[in-house]
């Protein structure tokens, strides 16, 4: 029995060791302390030994009782000191703190305006692939073989006849080709050009437009450009059109907003004109229309599209377009 008193409290002690809380405690207590505990069971069978044999164990007994109770107590005070701690740094009865939430990041807060802009005008909003067919990227588009925008420095050529698009302006060939006007739509996504500094990035993001139906003028793209600016910029923002050249419009123009940062007095980042540029439009090319089989003596139409990170530059008044993509919490926090 003296090995068996031994175990009973070896094990009682590592118990303890382990305990937490008043939980962990009283279950202690019940299985070891308890009326129906394993040391008073142990006791109660001490009337069974040879007469001789009862005092020692008896004794012995008595001192493991004892050490338990006062380890007991002991642990009672731990658990009650790290309750004490813990209660002194959380009060329970405070509301739950929210954790962060995320939020919309820049750009796409900025598409998602422009986008809403052009919806309430009547537009609808089209996708496509970003890997395109050399035909639907260029060839379509009024862009022959030798043009500029062809060159290696410009497009990430998949082989010879796949690119990753360079605009999103191969969406509104796939839209004519797969129905008839009237055609009202503008497609947003993404881009790649072999370019990369503090205006520029391989990858960016565009929304292109497009308007096709009887009787349509430039007027009507000057009307509807005109009222994109104010929605976007302000009533008060001021806009030019200047003549410009696109393979697949025809007349183009270039549109500008007064100087957001100067107001049109001049300044380093228009400068000194007093002018920005914002996108890019024009009367869509008879030529276009060849390749859709559209009729150029019943339809016509306008075209325009727009880098989505010159957009939020200019409206948010940032300087670099590689903020965008380096996940910078201070950066980003501030939208």
């Amino acid at each position: 029995m003296k090995e068996e008193l031994r175990k009973l409290e070896q094990e009682a002690i590592g118990e303890l060791k382990s305990v937490r809380d008043e939980k962990d405690l009283e279950r202690f207590r019940i299985v070891y302390l308890g009326k129906k505990g394993l040391l008073t069971a142990f006791m109660r069978r001490l009337g069974k030994l040879p007469p001789d044999q009862r005092p020692e164990m008896g004794r012995a007994a008595n001192v493991v009782k004892a050490r338990l109770t006062s380890e007991y107590e002991k642990a009672k005070q731990r658990v009650a000191s790290h309750r004490e701690r813990l209660e002194a740094v959380l009060d329970v009865t405070l509301p739950g703190r929210r954790p962060p939430r995320g939020h919309l990041h820049p750009i796409t807060m900025t598409l998602q305006e422009v986008c809403g802009i052009f919806t309430r005008m009547g537009f609808s909003i089209v996708k496509g692939p970003n890997i395109e067919l050399d035909y639907y990227n260029f060839e379509a588009l009024n862009i022959p073989r030798d043009h500029p925008a062809r060159d290696m420095q410009d497009t990430f050529y998949v082989s010879e006849n796949v690119v990753l698009r360079t605009h999103t302006s191969p969406i509104q060939v796939r839209v004519m080709e797969s129905q008839d006007p009237p055609v009202s739509v503008i497609a947003p996504g993404k881009v790649y050009r072999r370019d990369s500094d503090v205006s520029h990035t391989p990858m960016f993001h565009q929304v292109e437009g497009l308007l096709v139906d009887r009787g349509v003028t430039f007027g009507d793209l000057k009307g509807t450009l005109t009222h994109f600016v104010h929605q976007m910029f302000g009533a008060d923002t001021a806009l030019r059109f200047r003549p410009s050249f696109f393979p697949f419009t025809e007349p183009s123009a270039e549109v500008d907003i007064e100087c957001v940062i100067c107001r049109g007095a001049g300044c380093r980042t228009c400068g000194q004109t007093g002018w920005l540029e914002i996108l890019g439009s024009g009367v869509v090319d008879p030529a276009v229309y060849g390749f859709v089989g559209y009729d150029p003596e019943i339809y016509s139409g306008f075209a325009f599209g727009m880098g989505i990170e010159r957009i939020a530059m200019l409206k948010y008044g940032i300087d670099d377009i590689q903020l965008f993509f380096r996940n910078d919490l201070r950066f980003l926090r501030q939208f």
